[in-house]
C-alpha cells in the first residue's frame, strides 16, 4: 500500500459506516487523517465505531439541509474543521423501465443521491473557502456517464453529480480547493442487496475486468484526490469501471 500523507487533516466520509465509505475511512486513518462518519444509521455507525474505535461518529440525513448543517456545526466544534470531504451516501432505487416508474421513489432516488450531494459540498464549503484549503471527492457512478437501463433515477442523479462537480470545482479553482468525482462500476457492497438478480448479472458483464469493484480499490484512489498532492487537478471525473468506459 502507498503512503498517502494525511497527517493532521480532519476527514469526514458520508455513508462512512459501510461499503465505499468505511474502506474509505479506514484508508485515511491509516494516513493519518482524524475520521468522522456521517451516516443515517446510528445502530450501523456503532458497528463502524467497533472498526474504527478513534473515529468520531454522527448520524446524518443528507437528504435533509439542517441535518447536514448541524452535522458540519457537530464536527467542527469536536474537531475544529472540515479539511477533507468524500461524498459516498447513497441509494441505489428501485429497478423499473422510466414510464412505469414510481412517482415518489424517483423522487426518492433525487433527493439522496443529487440533492444529498449538493447539501453536502454547500455545508462544507464556506469554512474551506474561508481556510483556503480543501479537497472533496464525490462519488458518482458509471451510470452517470453511460446509464443503466430500468435505473434511470439513478442513471439521472449520478449524472447530476458529475455535473454539479465539475461546475463547482471551476467555482473553487482559484482556492486551494480541489473538488472531483469518481465513477466506480459496482462495487461489492450492501447496494447490491436493493437490485434484481438479473440486474446485477447484466452489470458484471458490462465490466471487462470481469469482475466487480473492490471498495480497497476505490480506497486507494481517492486517498490521493484528498491529499495535498493533489494540488492542481480539480473539476475532473476518474473512471473506476473496470474499463467499462474509457472517457
Amino acid at each position: 500500500m502507498n503512503q498517502i500523507d494525511l497527517n493532521g487533516n480532519v476527514a469526514v466520509i458520508t455513508g462512512g459506516a459501510q461499503g465505499i465509505g468505511l474502506a474509505v475511512a479506514r484508508r485515511l486513518q491509516a494516513s493519518g487523517a482524524r475520521i468522522v462518519l456521517w451516516d443515517l444509521s446510528q445502530p450501523t455507525l456503532e458497528m463502524a465505531k467497533d472498526h474504527l474505535p478513534d473515529a468520531v461518529i454522527i448520524q446524518a440525513d443528507v437528504a435533509d439541509f439542517p441535518s447536514v448543517e448541524a452535522a458540519v456545526a457537530k464536527t467542527e466544534r469536536q474537531l475544529g474543521r472540515i479539511d477533507i470531504l468524500v461524498h459516498s451516501a447513497g441509494i441505489a432505487g428501485k429497478n423499473a423501465p422510466l414510464d412505469e416508474y414510481e412517482l415518489d421513489e424517483w423522487r426518492r432516488v433525487i433527493d439522496i443521491d443529487l440533492n444529498g450531494a449538493f447539501y453536502v459540498n454547500r455545508a462544507v464549503l464556506p469554512g474551506m473557502k474561508a481556510r483556503n484549503y480543501g479537497r472533496i471527492v464525490n462519488i458518482a457512478s458509471i451510470a452517470g456517464k453511460e446509464g443503466n437501463p430500468n435505473a434511470a433515477a439513478y442513471a439521472a442523479a449520478k449524472g447530476g453529480v458529475i455535473a454539479m462537480t465539475k461546475a463547482v470545482g471551476k467555482e473553487c479553482a482559484k482556492y486551494d480547493i480541489a473538488i472531483n468525482a469518481v465513477t466506480p462500476a459496482t462495487a461489492k457492497t450492501r447496494i447490491l442487496d436493493e437490485l434484481k438478480p438479473e440486474f446485477i448479472n447484466y452489470m458484471l458483464s458490462r465490466i471487462p475486468r470481469g469482475r466487480f469493484l473492490e471498495v480497497e480499490e476505490a480506497a486507494s484512489m481517492i486517498a490521493w484526490l484528498v491529499s495535498r498532492e493533489n494540488s492542481f487537478t480539480t473539476a475532473s471525473v476518474f473512471d473506476l469501471s473496470g474499463g467499462r468506459a474509457t472517457y
